[in-house]
Formats: C-alpha cells, sequence, structure tokens
C-alpha cells in the first residue's frame, strides 16, 4: 500500500482554508445580525438595514457551501 503524500496534503489543506473561511463568513453573519441588538436602535436604520442584509448575505452562502458539498458528496 503506498500513500500520496501530496494529494493527501492537498485535501488537507483545501479542507482547512474551507472550513476556515466557511466559519469566518457565518462569524460575520452572526455578528451582523447581532448588530442592531447591540445598539438598542429599534427604528430599522440604514446601518443595521445594510448590516442584516449583509447577514442574510452570509448565511446564504454559508447554505450554498454546505448544499455544494453536499452535492459533491452525492454526485455520480
Amino acid at each position: 500500500m503506498d500513500i500520496d503524500w501530496a494529494a493527501l496534503g492537498q485535501v488537507f489543506g483545501v479542507s482547512l482554508v474551507a472550513s476556515v473561511a466557511l466559519v469566518g463568513v457565518f462569524t460575520l453573519g452572526i455578528v451582523g445580525s447581532s448588530t442592531g441588538r447591540a445598539e438598542g436602535s429599534q427604528t430599522g436604520g440604514g446601518t443595521t438595514v445594510l448590516a442584516r442584509t449583509g447577514a442574510y448575505t452570509c448565511f446564504a452562502l454559508c447554505a450554498a457551501a454546505v448544499a455544494y458539498g453536499i452535492y459533491i458528496i452525492t454526485a455520480p
């Protein structure tokens, strides 16, 4: 049995970068969704709307990445 260490290292590197990026984007979504609550603003100002829109975009990117991963796993 021979292990292709270069391919194993490449898979490890790509997995590490993808997981750190996905966690980072999700964290940005959490921060963006909690911005309006931290300021105590209930008026729905422009900054709060922009932060909430960015948060929803981050969550949509996370959902798309997970869906793509499931697609890759289940593709014939």
